[in-house]
Order: C-alpha cells, then sequence, then structure tokens
C-alpha cells in the first residue's frame, strides 16, 4: 500500500511530538498489538486500512479511514498515535534512518523534568533529552516507544515539534532536538515465564540444569549455629543500663521465638538458581508469586489470582559497560552468549509450566521465535 507524506503540523505548545518509524516487514496491527500491551485504554478514533473490522484481538475501533488517509490510534486522553505515513514529509525531509518504510506521528503533552545525571544510557534516551528528561504521561509514552523500535527493528525521532509546524501566527511548540534513536534489539536480555503451575526448587534445577552444568539452587547456605555465645551477658551499647537479668530473659524469650520458627513448617515463598558463567557474569532464574501481570494476561481464568513468574536475568560482569549506548566488542559477545542461554532457559521452562513468555519490555514472545 502506498500511503500519503507526513504533513506539516500545526502543534499546541504544550504538546510534544516524535516520529515511530518501522521497517517494512511491519504491519499496521502489529504496532497496535504492542499499543495494547502496555496501554490498557488503546484504542482507535480513526481505524486506518490494514485493520480488519471485528478482530476480537484488536483495540476497539472507530470510523474507518478512506483510501490511504492514516488512522489515530489512541492510548491515553492526551496521546495518539496517527499513521501511517511514508517516510517522507510533504515538502520537507523527516531525517529518518534508511530502511523506514512506515512512520506514525506520536502526539501527546509535553512534560519535561531535570536533565539526566549522565547523557549515557543503552538506549540514548539521555542523550536525546539531555535538556530535560520526560516525566509523567511523556516518560511512559516515550520508554514504551523505545521499546516498540527495538522490538520491531524501528526507529525514532524524538522532539520534532516546532521543526516543521506550519506557520499560524500563533503560539506554538517551540523547535526540539530531533535526535534519532535507533534502539539495539540484543539489549533487551532477559525473559520471563508466566503460568499458573508452580515447581518445587528440585523440579526446576532438574529442568534448568540439563541447559547448563553450572546450575545450582541459589537457596543453598550455611549451617546456622545461633547466636553467639555469651551474647546475654553484653549490653546493647557502651553505657548501656539495662538490668543483666532483663536482659537475659529477653534473649531467652528470643531464642524460644527462633527455636519454634524453625521447628514450624517451611513455607517457600520463591526461590532461584543461579548459573555461574565465568567472564561473562551470572544468569539468575528467580520464581515467585506475581500480582503485577502484562497487561496482556490480566483476566485470563489462570491469572485470576496472579501468576508464577520464572524471572530468567542476566546479570553482566561490568554494570557500567552493560549501560553504555555503544558498549565495547568483549561486552557484546558476552551478552550475545548470555542471551542464547537466556532463551533457551526460557523455552524449556515453558514447555515445562506452560503458561506464556514475555521480553523484559513486557511484550509476548512466541516460544517458535527463541
Amino acid at each position: 500500500m502506498t500511503y500519503s507524506p507526513l504533513p506539516r503540523s500545526v502543534g499546541q505548545a504544550h504538546q510534544a511530538r516524535h516520529l515511530l518509524a518501522v521497517p517494512g516487514d511491519v504491519t499496521v496491527d502489529e504496532v497496535e498489538v504492542l499499543a495494547t500491551s502496555r496501554f490498557t485504554a488503546t484504542r482507535w478514533d480513526i481505524t486506518p486500512a490494514g485493520i480488519l473490522p471485528g478482530d476480537v484481538t484488536s483495540a476497539p475501533q472507530g470510523p474507518r479511514a478512506k483510501g490511504n488517509a492514516p488512522g489515530v490510534l489512541r492510548v491515553s486522553r492526551h496521546a495518539t498515535l496517527t499513521g501511517p505515513y511514508a517516510p517522507q514529509g510533504d515538502g520537507f525531509d523527516l531525517g529518518l534512518p534508511p530502511g523506514s518504510a512506515m512512520v506514525f506521528d506520536v502526539v501527546c503533552h509535553r512534560e519535561r523534568g531535570e536533565p539526566p545525571f549522565s547523557t549515557g544510557d543503552r538506549d540514548g534516551v539521555g542523550r536525546a533529552f539531555a535538556q530535560g528528561l520526560p516525566e509523567r504521561e511523556e516518560r511512559r509514552l516515550v520508554t514504551w516507544l523505545v521499546a516498540v523500535a527495538r522490538r520491531l527493528g524501528g526507529s525514532l525521532r524524538v522532539d520534532v515539534g516546532g521543526l516543521w509546524s506550519a506557520g499560524t501566527g500563533g503560539p506554538g511548540p517551540r523547535p526540539g532536538t530531533g535526535v534519532v534513536l535507533t534502539p539495539d534489539a540484543e539489549v533487551a536480555v532477559d525473559m520471563s515465564v508466566y503460568s499458573g503451575v508452580w515447581l518445587e526448587p528440585e523440579a526446576a534445577l532438574a529442568t534448568v540444569r540439563p541447559l547448563h552444568p553450572h546450575t545450582r539452587l541459589a537457596t543453598e547456605g550455611r549451617e546456622w549455629g545461633g547466636p553467639p555465645a555469651g551474647i546475654a551477658d553484653r549490653p546493647l551499647y557502651p553505657g548501656e543500663k539495662m538490668d543483666p537479668k532483663r536482659r537475659k530473659e529477653i534473649h531467652a524469650a528470643a531464642d524460644d521465638f527462633d527455636i519454634a520458627a524453625l521447628r514450624g513448617p517451611q513455607i517457600l515463598h520463591g526461590y532461584g538458581l543461579l548459573i555461574d558463567l565465568g567472564v561473562d557474569g551470572f544468569v539468575a532464574v528467580e520464581v515467585a508469586g506475581e500480582e503485577h501481570l502484562p497487561p496482556m494476561l490480566r483476566g485470563l481464568p489462570w491469572t485470576a489470582d496472579g501468576a508464577v513468574r520464572y524471572r530468567v536475568h542476566w546479570e553482566p560482569p561490568d554494570q557500567v559497560e552493560a549501560n553504555r549506548e555503544q558498549p565495547g566488542l568483549e561486552h557484546r559477545i558476552a551478552r550475545k552468549r548470555a542471551a542464547e542461554l537466556v532463551a533457551r532457559i526460557a523455552g524449556r521452562l515453558q514447555d515445562a509450566v506452560g503458561g506464556e513468555i514475555a521480553d523484559e519490555d513486557e511484550f509476548l514472545v512466541d516460544p517458535a521465535d527463541l
């Protein structure tokens, strides 16, 4: 389909404008699904061509656009994505990277706070908003746009309000920085499996250990021999005036409480597996109940009371390097090896417990794509 070029806009002074550009293998409904994955109020104010009527998995639909006219996808009261447009402006250059095939014009309230402590971060957001980071609704939207560009292999040109606005003589947005961000898909390593099935620690260990021989239960520890001898005879701090007999009684009561707790039934609320990758860092599998679920999983029969979350997390050997927008080769090699293991573990756990896999941006992942 041929899309119309992006028009010059007449923006309001309180509005921010960003562009989301995606490659040619992306469809409009993929952007819509990612919007509903983050914003529960997502709906089409105007439905573009390419969205099938009556599709039960899509957002609520409004009147259908005529021909190749853009649609308007509303993700909140004041934030919309209008498009798709062609990757070119109506008489001006959008300044987007080669390979962009479809563009969405994103408008929301402009809400900026303090400048970042450092302009260096893995997605380049600090560099793009060096004068003041987005806050509240704009921060949520920019965070989502970065995640969408990373997932779909696209780019952003952020803070373009005022760059191409049509002159009206009235107050309008001042020109923004127009920084281009192309998030690296490989920086998002972590995955989570959400399921209604709880694996006991030994069962989880048996499931994961075949994937890496250094897998062990993180609950393993050393025997505790109790408090140090004679502690009840020593003051809590220099100059303490407590009666020695009273101090002994308090310590004896505390000992009785601890002994009763140790003899009682042990209720396990969570546990972890740990994999030592040597120079590549660690991979941890953290297992616990979870009430905060990705929006796409809420309201399902098996998530009514929450779910069990199996979070597979990579801990890199160098956190500073991990948060650079352009990390060194050594880190990228370690990240690639860790990501392959994380994906295999997530797939193996999903085979064992069912449920759904989500990436670290809470977008669902098809196990066939791992």
